[in-house]
């Protein structure tokens, strides 16, 4: 009787010793650089995020993209969106012709963690092609219920640029709902999941779709700014409603006592949008009116000292808020000054999760572990790119260089609208362009952008 008892001990041990930790990815839709008050925002209100924060790891110079497709592509491969052929919109509609779609050939972390025996979901946004026989579900996740594309009206679930489209998806089947709030609905999708999977492991792509406009708020929210001016008014609103959802998913970890054992990874896509936005043509598919605004009123965002926004190589359009929380493994309540990417988190998981990695697919992003673990300050990264269309940034050190199109640099030539090389670590960021006095580290820095581009197949012509 004695020895079963101990044998059954020693299986439960095995069992607790070879249980995986939950993981969770939390990408916000055009959230400012500093945007929430635990990253200096104080006119905000997000104790969720501020409770990320005190649980986990805070990176003050965490990079991702300048707009949604790039960096969800670095997000889920951990490798530069242009390998999987990323580098312009994707394809938005399911019923259209085929458009851009990202390759099928990749390897995002929702494959690699279902390999190792996950399940998998994507509630909210996956903007990397809509096509039937590409999205989600042909990449790794068990589950999907949201939107294709890139944008919604909360209620009426439309995609409203040009005349507009349906987009609300389970898996490739529409789904009608009209007049539900769609934060809410996929929110309640990632809770039943978290339930329902509580014995684990699983992974959750929490993929909100705001504060991105249309910038329709809770309504709860609408008092607690009201002394605040236009357009941060109305930002800061749905800041707080997106903090709202988060909340909901780490209170749900908790009661089901989850917390300790689930690596949690918060960060925006890009930094916050300037875009005005309105509907401009009769018989829209949403059936809102002609004139009809759904912009983000010229961008309502906290970039601090940072220049720029989404759609830019400048700081404010890249640098993002970002925070790591695994309370059982790492520590809580830190600050991390090294510049970290989106890239980083997929190597860093697997590392955490004791998953091998798939050798023949080399990821550029780099595990993050052994810099979490070290009380030093010491990098990770030489360089970083961004590429977008026909334009491109490098950054080396505290330099980095902004460019368009394909050149060589030559004696007395005149550069393309838009170079700029500027310093990240100066008192007022970029805000000087130094392409004429720094002539040599010009150079420098567009021969390791052409190497990259190479490497990565880039061509910005």
């Amino acid at each position: 009787m004695r020895a079963c008892l101990f044998l059954i001990f020693a299986l439960s041990l095995g069992s607790e010793a070879a249980r995986k930790p939950n993981v969770i990815f939390i990408f916000t839709d055009d959230q400012g650089t500093l945007d929430a008050n635990c990253f200096g925002s104080e006119d905000l209100h997000t104790p969720a995020i501020d409770e990320l924060a005190k649980n986990g790891i805070k990176f003050t110079q965490a990079y991702s993209h300048t707009v949604c497709c790039p960096a969800r592509a670095a997000l889920l491969t951990g490798r530069y969106p242009q390998r999987s052929g990323v580098n312009s919109w994707t394809q938005g509609d399911l019923k259209s012709g085929r458009g851009i779609n990202m390759s099928g050939n990749e390897v995002t972390i929702a494959e690699a963690l279902r390999s190792a025996g996950y399940r998998t979901a994507l509630f909210g946004k996956w903007h990397l092609g809509a096509a039937r026989e590409s999205g989600p579900t042909t990449q790794g996740f068990d589950e999907f219920f949201g939107l294709r594309g890139g944008f919604i009206d909360n209620y009426n679930h439309h995609f409203l640029h040009g005349s507009g489209f349906y987009d609300l998806y389970e898996k490739t089947k529409e789904v009608h709902a009209k007049g539900k709030y769609f934060p809410e609905m996929m929110t309640d999708r990632a809770l039943s999941f978290i339930e329902k999977n509580k014995d684990g492991p699983f992974f959750l792509y929490f993929a909100l779709n705001i504060p991105h406009y249309p910038e329709q708020a809770l309504e709860m929210f609408g008092d607690r700014y009201k002394g605040l001016p236009m357009p941060r008014r109305s930002y800061a609103a749905m800041i707080s409603t997106t903090d709202h959802y988060i909340g909901k998913v780490l209170k749900k970890l908790n009661d089901l006592e989850l917390t300790e054992d689930t690596i949690i990874v918060f960060m925006s896509d890009n930094g916050h949008s300037a875009e005005h936005s309105q509907i401009r043509v009769d018989g829209h598919s949403s059936g809102l009116k002609k004139g009809h605004y759904y912009g983000a009123h010229g961008g309502g965002g906290n970039a601090g000292p940072y220049r720029g926004n989404k759609g830019t190589f400048y700081e404010g359009g890249i640098r993002v808020p970002a925070i790591l929380s695994y309370p059982k493994e790492l520590p809580k309540g830190e600050v991390k000054s090294q510049a970290v990417t989106s890239m980083d988190w997929y190597p860093t998981v697997l590392d955490l999760c004791g998953i091998e990695k798939n050798k023949a697919v080399p990821f550029d992003g780099k595990s993050l572990v052994t810099m979490l673990r070290d009380e030093g300050d010491k990098e990770i990264h030489n360089e970083f790119h961004w590429a977008w269309q026909n334009q491109w940034a490098v950054r080396v050190g505290e330099w980095k260089l902004i460019g368009r199109g394909s050149w060589e640099l030559k004696p007395d030539q005149k550069l393309p609208p838009g170079t700029h090389l500027g310093n990240v670590s100066e008192k007022d960021p970029e805000k000087k362009n130094y392409v004429s006095e720094r002539k040599e580290l010009l150079k420098e820095l567009k021969e390791v952008h052409d190497r990259w581009a190479k490497t990565v197949g880039f061509s910005a012509r």
